[in-house]
């Protein structure tokens, strides 16, 4: 009796697993367009992929999916009946939330040119992709095709039904001298050190009067558990500093006396602080001045 009831259990417990993975597959294959632009036919797919099965698709490029967060995918190809050569590749990924689909959205956009699609979105001739909600979406054209593309990823955003606003603490980096499309966010390894562990950063540019000579420098924001996790991990980048860098005294009033003022021997000079759960900072810049009223406006930003 006993042995038929762990059999029964056994059962129902994959039936369940079995259900579970079928209901995701069918959620994200339910994204890909059943009305497809006039002209264009469907030659292989949708294909399911899972975090078993990513590499044999993306196998470079799947680590850094993972690190993101990827749930699952799905992918196919079209074709235009009248030019066989004119293919369209579409991938949409499951990223499980709209933090992480931001995260690997950032992480392929290297500039800013928007297509006015999803929470944000990224096209030039060949390529769009973009994410909303905890999807992000990527689609290639074998031809030039801006046109045809928007007309996809348009289709593809209005079967995500998903109200998710984008991160809040992509609107806490200051406007006025942010590098268009640059921000980022990092799940680990914020400025290449682990303690400062994920977070955001963007690119700002320092104007000099030597012609072709401006200058890049980053705000960074790392976000922890807590204040006590925060206030370690300042600690910590105040005794690497220490060891491999330099510190300085003598930080401005307005920044408050427990800021950090050194010189990262990666990022150059740097100054960070702690707000709440967040460490906030800025490097790499040459204007003290400049940089300190940035930093300002960015700590007013912080919520």
């Amino acid at each position: 009796m006993f042995h038929r009831k762990l059999t029964i259990l056994f059962i129902l417990v994959e039936i369940l697993v079995w259900f579970a993975i079928s209901s995701a597959s069918t959620a994200i294959e339910s994204l890909i367009p059943k009305d497809i632009p006039k002209g264009w036919a469907l030659i292989d797919g949708p294909q399911i992929y899972t975090k078993k099965t990513l590499f044999k698709h993306i196998n470079g490029q799947a680590e850094l999916f993972f690190k993101y967060g990827f749930q699952n995918s799905v992918f196919a190809i079209y074709q235009d009946v009248k030019n066989r050569e004119n293919q369209i590749e579409l991938d949409i990924y499951n990223m499980g939330s709209v933090l992480h689909a931001f995260g690997i959205f950032s992480r392929f956009r290297n500039e800013e040119k928007p297509a006015g699609v999803g929470l944000d979105s990224y096209m030039d001739d060949h390529s769009g992709f973009f994410y909303k909600g905890k999807y992000f979406v990527m689609l290639y054209a074998t031809e030039s095709g801006p046109v045809v593309l928007k007309e996809w990823a348009e289709k593809i955003s209005s079967r995500i039904v998903d109200p998710s606003l984008p991160p809040k603490e992509i609107n806490y980096f200051p406007k006025n001298g942010l590098e268009p499309g640059s921000i980022q966010y990092f799940t680990e390894g914020l400025l290449g050190y682990q303690f400062l562990k994920g977070g955001f950063q963007g690119t700002y540019v320092e104007k000099v009067e030597v012609k072709d000579k401006d200058k890049e420098y980053h705000l960074f924001l790392a976000i922890f558990r807590d204040s006590q996790e925060a206030m370690n991990a300042l600690k910590l980048y105040r005794n690497e500093l220490s060891k491999k860098g330099k510190i300085y005294s003598g930080i401005s009033t307005q920044l408050g006396h427990d800021a950090l003022r050194g010189e990262d021997p990666y990022q150059g000079e740097i100054i960070v602080l702690q707000k709440g759960f967040y460490l906030l900072g800025i490097a790499g810049f040459e204007r003290e001045k400049e940089a300190e009223d940035r930093l300002v406006e960015f700590i007013k930003n912080v919520k």
